[in-house]
């Protein structure tokens, strides 16, 4: 039997490439991309060195993730991003800055967490500004989903931390009711809500624009437990 097939929370779109980031993807690939094979991943071997790793999922432009990679070069970065003109974007920055503490993967993350990353590979996870998808009957293409935050807590070590971001206020509340549900992770904030922007994480696009049409900023942080809590009586 074929086995089903997830649904994608994202759409490819024909976005603009300027001639830089088409020469990026050509050139800069082989230094920064990583190839997917059968196996999972082996981050020691990539980055060739044991070190404290972060992963970034749906880097957009490559902001979050290129500013962090330059001012903690002690910490290894892997971003994942389906669209192409935000990885070579991301690459040029590299390039540019001369980063060795960074690689990209441009794929589906939902695959690459299920099949190409090992469990208890991360001491930290950001997903910023996910694709909302604020149509109801779009719902059912949103990341943060119990299922994939299994998925996340699972590729963390214990003390892990899980960082989100959202600028539509249902789907904050969405991310909060899934993640408060997962027993593998310790909500940051004193009520079990949410927590104050990070000082390191910097203004993306997508978070200029949505300030310009008035929205709020939700964030929210988690730790993974050593020991799953128990269930509620």
């Amino acid at each position: 039997m074929q086995a089903q097939r997830h649904i994608q929370s994202f759409v490819l779109r024909a976005g603009r490439m300027t001639p830089a980031q088409e020469r990026a993807l050509t050139e800069l690939w082989p230094s920064y991309g990583v190839e997917l094979g059968d196996d999972p991943l082996d981050l020691e071997a990539i980055f060739g060195r044991r070190a404290p790793r972060c992963l970034e999922i749906g880097f957009g432009a490559g902001e979050v993730i290129g500013s962090l990679a330059e001012n903690h070069p002690h910490i290894d970065y892997i971003g994942i991003e389906v669209h192409r003109p935000g990885v070579g974007r991301l690459l040029l920055r590299a390039e540019q800055t001369k980063l060795r503490n960074l690689r990209v993967i441009c794929r589906d993350a939902v695959e690459v967490l299920n099949d190409k990353l090992q469990n208890d590979s991360f001491d930290e996870i950001l997903v910023f500004f996910p694709d909302p998808w604020h149509k109801k009957r779009h719902h059912k293409r949103r990341l943060i989903e119990p299922k994939f935050a299994a998925s996340m807590a699972a590729k963390l070590r214990a003390g892990g931390m899980l960082r989100l971001a959202t600028d539509w206020q249902a789907y904050a509340e969405q991310m909060l009711a899934v993640c408060n549900a997962n027993p593998h992770l310790e909500s940051l904030s004193a009520d079990g809500t949410y927590v104050a922007r990070p000082d390191f994480r910097p203004p993306t696009r997508f978070e200029r624009r949505g300030a310009r049409l008035g929205l709020g900023v939700w964030d929210l942080a988690y730790r993974k437990l050593a020991t799953p809590a128990a269930p509620p009586p």
